[in-house]
């Protein structure tokens, strides 16, 4: 599939659940699951461990959902808030409560103290997820999150952005600012973003690997290039 704009990926997710009738949550449980597929085959068995450095949206939502599966496959899992929860809500917050019933490790990072602590736990783990921020980000981030993306690269573990590096914007494939994750491994969904394929997008992507959200290529194509306006 060819690579598309973060507005285009926005409208393959909003029809799928307005005209196909799949929920949020089925479309975010199938991103994860993918992709935490793709991770341990990518790293495993060589990987055990991994830290979710997760945001408020529908990023961290895809984390909370990769850490479960990676759980499932036999992965020691943590995750890392770096946003305040009463900002989780929707899917993401449903797959939240969910790994927190399940018993997950989950720690709160999102004051000055734990926030700049966050290099030195992320240590402790073979690899490191970035599910801070997605596609949606189109402008300079915020300082506590600047923040969180320094502290991931201050670690220095191999890391896997789930969708796009956080920093980098999805259309351009620019930096938006110095505080820019670069990843070893990019998995991205329904396709790959325009900006990657800009001259550089590859020094923070690392590999790109396109999972699926359960929709058919040719479904996702169909539904992207069709007239629903009348």
């Amino acid at each position: 599939m060819k690579s598309l704009t973060r507005q285009q990926v926005r409208r393959i997710d909003s029809l799928a659940v307005g005209k196909l009738g799949m929920p949020g949550a089925l479309l975010m449980e199938n991103a994860g699951a993918n992709a935490a597929r793709i991770i341990d085959g990518h790293f495993g068995p060589a990987f055990r461990s991994a830290a979710i450095v997760a945001g408020a949206g529908n990023n961290g939502g895809d984390g909370y959902v990769i850490a479960r599966h990676l759980l499932i496959r036999g992965w020691k899992v943590a995750v890392f808030l770096v946003a305040p929860e009463d900002k989780i809500a929707g899917d993401a917050l449903l797959n939240l409560d969910i790994i927190r019933r399940m018993g997950l490790e989950i720690r709160p990072c999102s004051d000055h103290p734990t926030i700049v602590a966050l290099a030195g736990s992320l240590r402790s783990f073979d690899l490191v997820i970035d599910a801070i921020a997605g596609t949606g980000l189109a402008g300079p981030l915020r300082e506590d999150i600047a923040k969180a993306v320094d502290q991931v690269m201050a670690a220095e573990r191999s890391i896997v952005a789930v969708d796009v590096p956080t920093g980098l914007d999805c259309d351009t494939g620019r930096p938006l600012g110095p505080s820019t994750v670069r990843a070893d491994l990019t998995v991205t969904f329904v396709a790959r973003k325009t900006g990657f394929d800009a001259p550089g997008a590859e020094k923070y992507t690392g590999k790109v690997v396109v999972a699926d959200i359960g929709l058919p290529e040719n479904l996702a194509e169909k539904l992207l290039n069709m007239d629903f306006s009348a």
